[in-house]
């Protein structure tokens, strides 16, 4: 867990060397599930849920942003043994596609908060591919994709299940 502490702070003190740095918040609505390797003996529904968090958008050039985020995103199954609350560090590399339009993609770390020896792993890593839409200078909307790379479940559980999340929503650059 230092270590992505620690990771954050490096790329945040970047943010302040650069010449084109914007900071914001963002929110919205989560859809996600757990996807299982094998059938679980019970039914595996959809969580729907919020997220909200701030992040840093470093230009790099003309056409690629680099943007670290710290959020709070409530995931996982709907049944509630399956909850899976994060605070999690996406670090997202967005392409500039057109004069509103960015496609964004990179990995993200998350730490469990809500429950602890549960049969659950308390880290997950995952990839994310973002899509957001400019509406105004300041407001924008945005769609995400997550899945996750590793199992959510302790290894000595049978099964094994990986989480995943649509997150569609909008965010605020100050």
């Amino acid at each position: 867990m230092k270590n992505i502490f620690l990771t954050l702070l490096l790329v945040m003190s970047f943010l302040g060397y650069s010449q084109e740095v914007k900071y914001g918040v963002r929110g919205g609505y989560n859809i996600s599930n757990l996807d299982f390797n094998t059938t679980p003996q019970i039914t595996n529904k959809h969580r729907n849920s919020f997220y909200i968090g701030f992040f840093g958008d470093m230009r790099l050039s003309k056409t690629v942003a680099l943007v670290p985020e710290l959020q709070f995103s409530a995931e996982g199954a709907n049944v509630e043994k399956w909850h899976l609350d994060y605070i999690q560090a996406p670090i997202l590399v967005k392409f500039r596609l057109s004069e509103k339009l960015r496609f964004g993609i990179g990995p993200q770390v998350g730490l469990k908060i809500n429950k602890v020896d549960d049969g659950q792993k308390n880290m997950a890593y995952s990839g994310v591919a973002a899509i957001d839409y400019k509406l105004t200078h300041m407001l924008f909307a945005d769609l995400r994709y997550t899945y996750g790379i590793t199992n959510v479940f302790d290894d000595y559980l049978p099964f094994e299940a990986k989480n995943t999340n649509i997150q569609i929503g909008v965010g605020y650059k100050f």
